[in-house]
């Protein structure tokens, strides 16, 4: 009987536990869920098996010719001679060996080329890492929105609901009219549809960043925590442009098309040369009257005779590559000081807006609230300026919320144009 009550307390204890989700996922930082995206995430996964195979190629790319080997016989006995039937002894057979010997380091050039391709891979795909890392920041940042806002609504519905109270007493105390209590009981389905709405949106954010992290957890075992605030002072911006010229991964990759370009009309020049065949054979040969020249050795040389160049064509592309990459590095310059700039013009603006609300306009709507507040209970205030300050301070603390999201954006939009975490 002990052992079975002992049972029970445990399940009821374990039943307990699940209940209130001790056991639920632990909140992740921005690191935790960046790990988890590198991790887990399909295109990445995907992408650096494209850079696998690139590096395979330049496998392909340093082989040598294989050479040729070619057996052939002849003089093969088919009728009777004379009555006599020999057919293997005037038979020739000969052995054959060629090998095609390439000029001008054309191997070399081929695997400079094909690592050059590799290296444009890998730029490539960190410039999909950064794109992914920028989406990936951005749910993460409108999952801290809503829960911000949330908890926002959450406690603006807690502060009426003790209004609420408050003048329900006034009112059976003959403070406050029955209009006005009405007035205010229909104020709070407001404060209702902001927290489900709040809940909506945040459920939402987090299906979405469960996606990025190719996660098919329940939503209610997901949670993502971190600060949500911003500095006093912005980057500077000559900083973020020396540093974006540094760590662009789609710059890199346009300047290493250049090079690649580069290595392929030298390879085209190259191509043009001509490569000679060195062969060697044996030949046994029994009809030869000299017995002492049944079995011989030879060698020769073949030189393709270039009286049309056939890669002239070839020569001029790759020429013309040169100059178009090379215009495509200057664009893809200007763009990222583009980028850098206009990202940063967005973060100082924000910040900007940012800075009187922290400093006066939050203390100041909160003010005005609990001094409204207080004057309508004691009939010093009519039933509008109360309604007006509740709407004023609610939009004032959601105003803020949306611009702190805003800056945090416009500071995940400049580590974007960066192509690194500046701001972290």
């Amino acid at each position: 009987m002990k052992c079975f009550l002992l049972r029970v307390f445990f399940m009821l204890l374990a039943a307990a536990v699940f209940s209130t989700g001790v056991f639920a996922q632990q909140a992740l930082t921005w690191q935790e869920v960046r790990d988890r995206f590198e991790s887990a995430n399909p295109s990445l996964r995907a992408g650096r098996i494209g850079v696998d195979e690139s590096r395979a190629q330049e496998i392909s790319a340093y082989l040598r010719p294989n050479p040729n080997l070619a057996l052939a016989t002849d003089g093969t006995q088919i009728a009777p001679y004379k009555g006599v039937w020999q057919p293997l002894t005037g038979t020739m057979v000969s052995t054959n060996f060629s090998y095609l010997h390439e000029r001008q380091r054309k191997r070399e050039l081929r695997l400079e080329s094909a690592q050059d391709a590799t290296k444009i891979a890998v730029s490539g795909q960190s410039d999909l890492e950064r794109t992914l890392i920028f989406d990936l920041r951005m749910a993460f940042i409108q999952t801290l929105q809503q829960k911000a806002v949330l908890g926002l609504a959450k406690e603006n519905l807690t502060y009426y609901d003790h209004l609420l109270d408050v003048n329900r007493e006034r009112y059976k105390a003959g403070a406050i009219s029955r209009v006005d209590l009405d007035r205010l009981e229909l104020q709070h389905v407001q404060y209702e549809s902001d927290v489900q709405t709040a809940e909506v949106n945040l459920r939402t954010s987090k299906i979405q960043l469960l996606a990025l992290l190719n996660d098919h957890s329940p939503v209610e075992q997901f949670d993502v925590n971190g600060p949500f605030d911003f500095p006093a002072q912005v980057v500077r911006l000559e900083d973020i442009r020396q540093a974006a010229l540094d760590a662009r991964p789609d710059l890199r990759a346009a300047l290493q098309l250049v090079d690649k370009a580069r290595a392929d009309h030298r390879l085209a020049v190259a191509n043009g040369s001509t490569d000679p065949i060195l062969a060697a054979w044996w030949s046994y040969n029994p009809s030869f009257n000299n017995p002492f020249d049944h079995q011989t050795l030879g060698v020769s040389v073949t030189f393709p005779l270039r009286i049309f160049d056939r890669n002239q064509g070839e020569k001029l592309r790759t020429q013309l590559e040169v100059e178009r990459t090379e215009k495509l590095a200057d664009a893809s310059r200007t763009q990222v000081f583009s980028d850098v700039d206009s990202a940063h013009a967005t973060l100082a603006s924000t910040l900007t807006l940012l800075q009187p609300y922290k400093d006066r306009y939050l203390q100041q709507a909160l003010r005005i609230r609990d001094t409204i507040a207080f004057s309508y209970e004691h009939g010093a205030a009519s039933l509008l300026d109360f309604l007006n300050a509740q709407a004023d301070y609610r939009s004032v603390q959601l105003n803020y919320l949306n611009l702190v999201a805003s800056y945090l954006s416009a500071a995940n939009q400049v580590n974007l144009a960066v192509g690194g975490e500046v701001i972290p």
